[in-house]
Formats: structure tokens, C-alpha cells, sequence
């Protein structure tokens, strides 16, 4: 590995403490990279900083080692229960890393304690956890950091635990308020003592993280790294060692392309970057079957307690392959991944720089490539001019196997695979349809047909974006998908059973009036909705100028007006009834007049 350095830790202005430079050491880390040898001084000269930096530029160091050496300068030492750094970071796989890689400097300083909450724990464990342990140094998802503060009635009173801080840092900052955790760093940041050391720290400045560094930091000082030589030049935002390819093949095509890329490659470790959650668990499974003697494993963002355990285990394998979402995309540093796939391409222009950023990190060299469909070629120019990320092609790949005929027949032969596949396809059509870069990405442009093709598809699917639309290049299968059944057992005889109670049903309402379902039930509901707040509108219009009692007498005038016209009372009772009401209306009018002249 070639080393990006600018000067050895001793150099540094304001000395490390020894243990420090001995976990530098331990690590395998003996010289500094320009982002760390720009922002630790400023950092430990009480500066407050907004570090933008290419990813995989070592950010991480950047303020774990400025942290420690703030906590081990103060005056008076820390209790168990005072906090003097917090961590916040988007994701719970980023927080597992930089806790991982704070442990290898805090072991050497057993006076300091950390803690790390993230989502997927029980936050009453974690509350009884910081109360034996303690936690000076926070490592926290913002959404699990907001919940500890609430948890005074627990025993934990965080809000008195924060008055110590010294220091905070908001790592992936875009990328936080990306995510929609503006609200959650706002709450938070009421709670943090105004005089402290805050860092900011992203890989791209947008104006949301502009916004957030006039509110949350004073006087910052501003640091903006770029990759030396030709990089620098072009403000490419990718590691100059990146080798970026792009691969043109039709929806039909890309599955069998990415598996026999991966069959050729099964001594390297992967990243597989899809759109989707449905995606991930459909193609995951599907690599299973049909790339053999490697390890796949999946993780995506609706996964609750799996993804820690998964991150942890393929971090340590030596080759393999991650089917994942943008979750893996930002920040997170696996070792020794040799290639990137995008088999989507992301929502954003910024989350393809840092999809490809999870390789040829710190110096090392690295591939990247992404699946385009012809429609899609001119994103190579856009994210060349958009991002500085230049391309270049890589042909379709010969003699590649067409493994869609397996795809269907998994299908068949278990209904769990038709139905992932389903929903795969119609989460990927939505998410299409969400482009940030819609003027290329164009969902009227797709090829449905070939699309569901290369989703193995059964049939076409019954959603909003395909009304109206004729396939005649798809032929579905001539099978009765509602035979297909569930390889697990239970699952099918679960199915069954509600099969039998929709047929019973079915026959108990024969006969009986049907409900005509012609729209979606929550077009139903606003309708319904709609109609009963015109209705009160004009009662309110209409009654108005009409007192309770009028109201009752014309109320009254229609019940006799009914019952006459039902030959239940006489022409002359009809009569009569209305001109009693009559006398009573004009008492009622009468008397109004007099208020009105008591009022003058």
C-alpha cells in the first residue's frame, strides 16, 4: 500500500500523549493523512472545524485521537457519569466502527469509559448499562441519543450528565440531515452546554450542512481537503487510486452479467449495491443459489437485529460478497474490498461517489462499476461534469449463461420467491420514479417488458405505474399463480387455512349486496372524508342566519310536508300545521325585533 501522508504523528505542533502514539502504532498507522495533519491542531487548540474531506480519507482519526487528548487535558477529572465527548453518526454500522477503532485508544486510559447506543438494542439495557459503567465518551445514532434524554423517569438524568462536555461531533454530517435527523440534532443540541469544541465532519458541504455549521459551531474554522496532483485540479471527489467502469447492458441482461462477473471474481470481496430493500432480499437470494462457494450475505435498512452481526462478520472475511442498500454506502470501512457493483444506480449523484468510496480507501488501490441501461448512458457525462467522477467502459462480458428460466422456476417452485419478486420489482419501479436525476432516469422511458423479464417475473403486477399499459414483448407464465405454495410448510398451511376462511366467507355473503371496490381504500377514505367536511360547510352556510328554534319549525314544515304527501295527514291538517308553525315563527321574529331595539 502506498501511503497518502503529509508527516509522521510526532511532527504535530501540540505533542501526543506516548499511549496515544503507541495505539497509532498498534494500528498500523505511522503517518498522518492531509485531513488529520490539517484538522488535529486546530482541534486541540479549541478551534471549532468543518472538515470536508474525500471519503476514505481517514475522517475517523481525525477527531478520536483530538477527543482523547482534549479529555486527558482537562482539569478536573471525569466521573463515571459525566459525559465529555459525544459521537453522533447516521448509521448504527458507522457507529459500530468508530466505536471499534475509539476502544483500541481508550483501552491504554482505563480512567475513560465509553458507550455506544444505537437502534436495534434495548434501550432500557443501555440505561442500566450507562448507570453501572458509565459513558465519558458517547458513540450514538441521533434517533437513540434523543430517546436517552427522555429516559429522566428510568433513573437517567442525561441532561445533568451533558453539563461536562467538552467535546462534539457530527460525523457523515450530510448525510444526517439526508436521513431526516434535523429534528433530532436540533433537540439535541438544546440539551449541550454552549461552551465546547465541536466538529464537523462530511464528505460533501451542501447547504442543510452550511445551515447546521453557522447553528451549531463559533467561528469555525473551515477545512476543504483534495486528492493531490490531477485530482486536485479537477475537485474529483472520488480516491485518485479509484478505478471507476460503467457497463451498458439491457434490464434483461444485468442479472446474468453481475453473476458471471462475481463467478469470475470469487476470490475478492464485493460490495452489491441495490435501490432496495425488496431488492437486496430478492437478488440476495438468488446469488445464493446460483454463485456457489462464496459467502453471500445481505443487510439493509429494515433489518432491526441482524445487520450488526452481519456487518461484524463480513468485515472479517477475507473474500466474499454484501448485497446491500445506501446503508452500507457512507462512511463505513471494510477492509480489502476489491470492487463496488452498483446493479442500480443510487437516487443521488453524491451517494455514487460514496458507494464507490467503500473501496481504495486510504491509499489503496480499488474497481468500481455500475450497471447502466442504454436509456441511462448519458449519466456518464452528467457524473463527470456533476461530481468529477470520470468513467470508462466496460464491454459486456462473453459467454454469459442465461439464468432467468432458474429465477422462474424457483419462482414456481416457492411462492416466498414469487412474492419477493414482486415486490422487488414494484419497490424498484417507485424508486425509479423518485430520481433525483429525473431528466435522464425517466420512468415513461423504461422497458417494462424487458425490466420484468430481468426480474424473472410470473406476471405483471397490478400497480398504478402499468395502468393502461399493454406488454406484448412479456408473456407471463401459463400457470394460476394462486397455486403456487410456500416451500415452508407452516407458511403454506397458515395460507391455506385463510384460504378456507376467505371461502367461507365468500359463501355466507352470498346474495347479500356487494360493496363495489372501484378505487384504492385510501382514495375511498379522503373522498369520504371530503364529503363530510362540504357537508358541514354548507350546514354552517345554510344555518347561519337561522336560530335553533327556526331551524326546529323548518325542520317540522318537512315532517308535514312527508306525511302529506304519504297520505298520512289530510290537506287540511297539512294546512293546519303549517300555519301554527307560522305563528310561532313570527313570535320568534317578533320578539327578535325587540332585542334588537332593547340592544339600540
Amino acid at each position: 500500500m502506498e501511503h497518502v501522508t503529509e508527516g509522521s504523528w510526532e511532527s504535530l505542533p501540540v505533542p501526543l500523549h506516548p499511549r496515544v502514539l503507541g495505539a497509532l502504532r498498534g494500528l498500523g498507522f505511522p503517518y498522518m493523512t492531509p485531513v488529520q495533519s490539517a484538522t488535529i491542531p486546530l482541534f486541540m487548540k479549541n478551534k471549532d472545524v468543518a472538515a470536508e474531506a474525500v471519503t476514505g480519507s481517514g475522517k475517523t482519526l481525525a477527531f478520536v485521537i483530538p477527543i482523547l487528548e482534549i479529555l486527558l487535558r482537562r482539569e478536573e477529572k471525569l466521573k463515571k457519569s459525566q459525559v465529555g465527548a459525544i459521537i453522533i453518526t447516521p448509521t448504527r454500522e458507522l457507529a459500530i466502527q468508530i466505536d471499534e477503532v475509539l476502544s483500541h485508544f481508550t483501552k491504554p486510559f482505563p480512567q475513560f469509559s465509553q458507550i455506544l447506543w444505537i437502534g436495534g438494542r434495548n434501550p432500557g439495557e443501555d440505561v442500566v448499562r450507562f448507570k453501572e459503567q458509565g459513558g465519558n465518551i458517547i458513540v450514538a445514532t441521533p434517533g437513540r441519543l434523543e430517546d436517552m434524554f427522555r429516559r429522566k423517569a428510568e433513573g437517567l438524568d442525561l441532561a445533568s450528565c451533558v453539563r461536562s462536555l467538552d467535546v462534539l461531533v457530527l460525523d457523515e454530517a450530510d448525510r444526517l440531515l439526508d436521513m431526516g435527523f434535523e429534528a433530532s440534532i436540533n433537540t439535541i443540541l438544546e440539551f449541550l452546554p454552549k461552551q465546547r469544541r465541536t466538529g464537523l465532519f462530511s464528505a460533501t458541504q451542501t447547504q442543510e450542512v452550511e445551515n447546521l455549521v453557522r447553528a451549531g459551531l463559533r467561528n469555525p474554522v473551515r477545512i476543504s481537503v483534495k486528492e493531490k496532483g490531477v485530482a486536485a485540479s479537477s475537485t474529483q471527489k472520488t480516491p485518485s487510486r479509484l478505478e471507476n467502469y460503467y457497463m451498458v447492458c439491457k434490464a434483461d441482461e444485468k442479472f446474468n452479467q453481475l453473476v458471471h462477473f462475481l463467478r469470475n471474481h470469487k476470490q475478492e470481496k464485493h460490495l452489491v449495491f441495490f435501490s432496495t430493500c425488496a431488492c437486496v432480499e430478492y437478488y440476495g437470494k438468488a446469488l445464493e443459489a446460483l454463485v456457489k462457494s462464496v459467502k453471500i450475505m445481505c443487510i439493509h435498512g429494515k433489518m432491526k437485529y441482524k445487520r450488526n452481526k452481519i456487518f461484524m462478520e463480513f468485515r472479517k472475511l477475507q473474500s466474499g460478497i454484501l448485497v446491500c442498500t445506501d446503508v452500507m454506502a457512507r462512511g463505513i470501512d471494510i477492509p480489502e474490498v476489491n470492487w463496488v457493483l452498483q446493479y442500480d444506480p443510487p437516487s443521488s449523484a453524491s451517494a455514487f461517489v460514496h458507494r464507490c468510496g467503500r473501496t481504495a480507501r486510504i491509499g489503496r488501490g480499488g474497481s468500481a462499476l455500475v450497471f447502466l441501461l442504454p436509456m441511462e448512458d448519458p449519466y456518464v457525462s452528467f457524473l463527470a461534469v456533476n461530481q468529477k467522477c470520470p468513467l470508462q467502459e466496460m464491454k459486456l462480458q462473453k459467454n454469459t449463461v442465461d439464468l432467468l428460466p432458474k429465477l422462474k422456476s424457483r419462482a414456481l417452485a416457492d411462492r416466498a420467491v414469487f412474492e419477493k419478486g414482486m415486490k422487488a420489482f414494484v419497490s424498484y419501479v417507485q424508486a425509479y420514479a423518485k430520481h433525483e436525476c429525473n431528466l435522464i432516469f425517466r420512468l415513461k422511458d423504461l422497458d417494462f417488458a424487458s425490466l420484468a423479464r430481468g426480474f424473472a417475473l410470473l406476471r405483471m403486477p397490478k400497480m398504478p405505474e402499468l395502468r393502461g399499459k399493454q406488454f406484448p414483448d412479456f408473456v407471463p407464465v401459463d400457470v394460476n399463480t394462486d397455486t403456487i405454495p410456500f416451500k415452508d410448510k407452516i407458511r403454506e398451511k397458515q395460507r391455506q387455512k385463510l384460504l378456507e376462511q376467505q371461502r367461507q366467507e365468500k359463501t355466507e355473503n352470498e346474495g347479500r349486496r356487494k360493496f363495489i371496490k372501484n378505487k384504492a381504500w385510501s382514495k375511498q377514505k379522503a373522498k369520504k372524508e371530503k364529503k363530510k367536511k362540504m357537508n358541514e360547510k354548507r350546514k354552517r352556510e345554510e344555518g347561519s342566519d337561522i336560530e335553533d328554534e327556526d331551524m326546529e319549525e323548518l325542520l317540522n314544515d318537512t315532517r308535514l310536508l312527508k306525511k302529506f304527501k304519504k297520505g298520512k295527514i289530510t290537506e287540511e291538517e297539512f294546512e293546519k300545521g303549517l300555519l301554527t308553525s307560522g305563528k310561532r315563527t313570527m313570535k320568534t321574529a317578533d320578539s327578535g325585533l325587540s332585542d334588537s331595539e332593547d340592544d339600540c
